[in-house]
């Protein structure tokens, strides 16, 4: 009996990388998996059926239970045909997890308008194309488990990913309120932001790793425990991002809803929802004055910023002594 005996899952994006792992430990653990994977390349374009039947393939070797799907999640009838091929094969479904994307980096002042909405297609509205026709189900069955794939870039922000920023953030918000929405159903949505060496992660130039760097840009494994994950750097695999994933699918995680969890190689943690972090009050209506002196002294005082201007810049007030900085 593993974990997951007897559920029906599936798994965007499943035919390489993160998405894989996942599929295959979902099928060792007894599931019955829909492999989805348009084999695209990394920005979208293209498409093979291989990487899906592969995995399929791996699966049946192994003893599991697995069909094929290329459908695009950036497609609505996409997110639809495989969570009917899901009912229509296996009788249900009871997990859906989302990990499809794509990358086409760019600094905001050279984004096209085709990059933008190339990236938020697969990601923002893909979750969309998915969870929606999986929520009828999962509603009407009083069960089900979603996770969805956020990431650093949309919680704390990447140079040079304005597109995949704001479908990633977008995601961490659509996942608060889907939990919201099914957990009195039985259904429960969190969120994984990974950290893993993949074909995605692999595109990204130097020259934006250095950026990053230097003005203290981290990804998962950094963000989420920088001292302990420095001493095992080398758990970089893909496949260190499932089994977090695959405890949120069982029904020991019956009761975590609405989470976003850091995952990379042996390091799990889970982050805070964004709250009030300094608050100042006054009972009236600030004036410019007071609020120069308010937020300088108090709600800033300490916290530096993500991104200073070069020093080649002109920058009025910056020769003005500042009280944040004090």
């Amino acid at each position: 009996m593993g974990a997951l005996d007897g559920k029906v899952a599936v798994v965007t994006g499943s035919g390489r990388g993160i998405g894989r792992g996942i599929a295959m430990l979902f099928a060792k653990e007894g599931a019955k998996v829909v492999v989805n994977d348009p084999g695209v390349n990394v920005d979208g374009t293209g498409g093979d059926a291989g990487p899906a039947q592969q995995v399929v393939n791996e699966i049946k070797a192994a003893g599991g239970i697995a069909s094929a799907n290329t459908d695009s999640v950036a497609e609505y009838a996409g997110g639809e045909n495989m969570v009917k091929q899901a009912v229509d094969e296996y009788g249900r479904i009871d997990i859906l997890v989302n990990v499809a994307g794509i990358l086409r980096d760019r600094m905001i002042f050279n984004m096209a308008k085709e990059e933008w909405d190339a990236v938020i297609a697969v990601h923002l509205k893909g979750h969309y194309n998915t969870i929606k026709p999986a929520s009828v189900l999962m509603r009407q069955q009083r069960s089900g488990r979603i996770i969805n794939f956020s990431s650093t870039s949309g919680i704390i922000g990447n140079t040079g990913q304005f597109n995949y920023g704001a479908a990633k953030a977008a995601i961490a918000g659509m996942t608060r309120v889907v939990a919201k929405d099914l957990g009195r159903y039985g259904v429960t949505c969190n969120a994984i932001a990974p950290g893993a060496a993949t074909r995605m992660t692999q595109t990204v130039p130097d020259s934006a790793r250095q950026l990053r760097a230097s003005q203290g840009i981290a990804g998962a494994a950094q963000a989420a425990a920088a001292a302990p994950q420095s001493a095992f750097s080398g758990l970089r695999e893909p496949e260190f991002v499932a089994p977090m994933v695959g405890y949120l699918a069982s029904d020991d995680a019956w009761n975590v809803n609405g989470w976003i969890f850091n995952v990379s190689g042996g390091t799990v943690s889970v982050a805070h929802h964004p709250t009030a972090m300094r608050t100042i009050f006054k009972p009236g209506l600030w004036s410019q004055a007071e609020l120069d002196d308010a937020v300088s002294s108090i709600l800033m005082k300490g916290i530096d910023n993500p991104a200073p201007p070069r020093e080649d810049v002109e920058v009025p007030g910056r020769d003005v002594p500042a009280k944040a900085l004090a």
